[in-house]
């Protein structure tokens, strides 16, 4: 599905700037913080400002359309997944990675079964990646 498709499913107005914000967290699931969206948007859009990227990202969460991770204490990112899925960060590399639910959470059927509407969880581990731990042998 493309960027301006996207957004009409979530009931977002498109615009040339939504578009390529959109297109680019689509494209990029690297969990990007605002200054990188800003950075790489920019290039093809310069008159682009950051308020501009903050309100739209601002936008597509309260619409669903996007996440805002605060796995990171120091940086807040954003997901354009937004089907339940948890996150796992490197303490090494500070790399952040989409990890699948397989699973219904006991706690969450326990909510339901009270009463409660979730209307979303988030789901962070912390530890060192694949990666991290192959070079970390190597020295």
């Amino acid at each position: 599905m493309n960027a301006y498709e996207y957004l009409l499913d979530y009931n977002i107005k498109p615009s040339v700037q939504r578009i390529a914000i959109m297109d680019y967290l689509l494209k990029h699931q690297t969990h990007p913080c605002i200054d990188e969206i800003y950075m790489a948007v920019n290039k093809d859009i310069p008159t682009l400002s950051k308020t501009t990227v903050y309100n739209t990202l601002k936008l597509f969460i309260e619409h669903g359309a996007a996440r805002m991770l605060t796995i990171d204490e120091r940086n807040v990112c954003f997901d354009g997944n937004v089907y339940p899925h948890a996150h796992f960060q490197c303490s090494k590399c500070g790399t952040i990675y989409d990890v699948p639910l397989y699973t219904e959470i006991k706690e969450i059927a326990t909510l339901k079964e009270n009463g409660f509407d979730i209307e979303e969880t988030h789901f962070y581990y912390k530890g060192v990646c694949a990666e991290c731990k192959k070079k970390m042998k190597m020295n």
